[in-house]
């Protein structure tokens, strides 16, 4: 069974039979999660469906009504994974998801133009690639790219827009005609992908970065065609709202954005100011109230740990003192200090009420709470023990 892209990567449609049909599983991800799907392993006379291989995803469609799952090589056969059965000898309409199949042939045509081209210009050698969903990668036998070198190859592979790739050679198991890619003047490689006829057709090519890589390599991502203008009205969508939101033109966006962040880091520090004096006054008020007893709590929406440990701290370790703050029934941060033995014994309690994370010693426990809903228990809980306290019960 020979994969028809072999002869025309462009062909739509073709009219096929069904050769074999046999029941099979198949994990896929399904919300991050890998699943096993059950279904059918279907073999076709011929096929335009594009195995996964060499770096390139399968190709999507339709058997009839029935759609393609995965599509994978087996030796010379590719194996079309489907949901429902199919009829052995029944003569099939096969359709190709072309959107899926031609934003392969770009970025595949495109990885071979600027591999070849980084290889010419800068003597970096291509050891692999990857096709992403969003964003491809190319990996360079070199530890570093210059962003000098970058413009550089964006530059020359645009002033091309024509084809290539330095092959690595063909699986062992291959069976059927070899294809030659050929990029006049640039270079021709054995390729079983698929690939676009004409370089006009990758229409444009934008390197976005450089990563490091694996073993003193380098990443190249990289988009093209269709995808570069996706990501360029991307771009266009969010610097409209960028617009909007900082009252200035695109120009002026990253000077806006740095005067905001500046303004936000003096007012955060002038917040902390304010509720570090707020934490002592609460505590003063509280000490030197004639009514005040051996237990102070208090919830408060806004503040830190350091909030806190400033008012157990003015308060002293002879009262009980439980804080907390955060939304009253979401997560936030709490803190029990005082007597040791005490906080040694209700800290762990106050802990599994509000479902939180935490540890104590030396007379303090806190810790995050995933909901402070059951604050009011905890609070009545605590009341209680210090009132066996200064009973002198225990």
């Amino acid at each position: 069974m020979a994969f028809q892209c072999q002869r025309d990567c462009f062909m739509k449609e073709f009219v096929t039979t069904v050769v074999s049909c046999c029941p099979a599983e198949h994990k896929q991800e399904v919300n991050g999660k890998k699943e096993t799907v059950k279904g059918f392993n279907v073999k076709l006379q011929d096929t335009i469906l594009f195995p996964e291989g060499g770096g390139q995803p399968d190709d999507h469609g339709l058997i009839g009504d029935v759609p393609v799952i995965k599509v994978t090589r087996h030796g010379a056969d590719a194996v079309h994974f489907v949901s429902s059965s199919l009829e052995v000898g029944q003569e099939v309409q096969l359709k190709l998801d072309w959107d899926r199949r031609f934003d392969h042939m770009q970025q595949h045509s495109g990885q071979h133009l600027i591999s070849a081209l980084a290889e010419t210009m800068f003597g970096f050698k291509t050891t692999s690639w990857e096709l992403g969903r969003q964003r491809s990668n190319i990996e360079l036998d070199t530890a570093s790219v210059t962003p000098a070198q970058l413009q550089a190859l964006e530059e020359a592979v645009n002033e091309k827009i024509r084809f290539l790739k330095r092959s690595r050679g063909l699986p062992d198991d291959l069976a059927g005609p070899v294809r030659i890619i050929d990029i006049e003047g640039i270079d021709a490689n054995m390729c079983c992908g698929t690939h676009v006829s004409n370089l006009s057709q990758l229409q444009a090519i934008k390197l976005l970065s450089t990563e490091k890589g694996k073993k003193n390599k380098t990443n190249l991502i990289f988009l093209v065609g269709n995808r570069v203008l996706k990501y360029a009205e991307k771009c266009y969508s969010t610097e409209r709202s960028l617009v909007s939101l900082l009252k200035t033109g695109p120009d002026e966006h990253v000077e806006a954005v740095a005067k905001t962040q500046k303004c936000v880091k003096l007012l955060q520090k002038s917040n902390l100011g304010l509720l570090r004096d707020l934490a002592l006054l609460i505590a003063q008020n509280f000490k030197s109230s004639p009514q005040r007893g051996n237990f102070f709590t208090l919830h408060k929406k806004e503040g830190d740990n350091e909030f806190m440990n400033i008012i157990a701290n003015e308060i002293g370790p002879e009262t009980l003192v439980f804080l907390s703050v955060g939304e009253e029934k979401g997560p936030g941060l709490f803190l029990l200090a005082g007597p040791s033995d005490v906080v040694s014994e209700m800290g762990p309690r106050a802990l599994e009420m509000l479902e939180g994370k935490g540890a104590g010693k030396n007379g303090r426990f806190q810790g995050k709470a995933n909901s402070l809903a059951r604050l009011g228990e905890v609070e009545a809980v605590l009341q209680q023990r210090c009132q066996l306290l200064a009973s002198g019960e225990e």
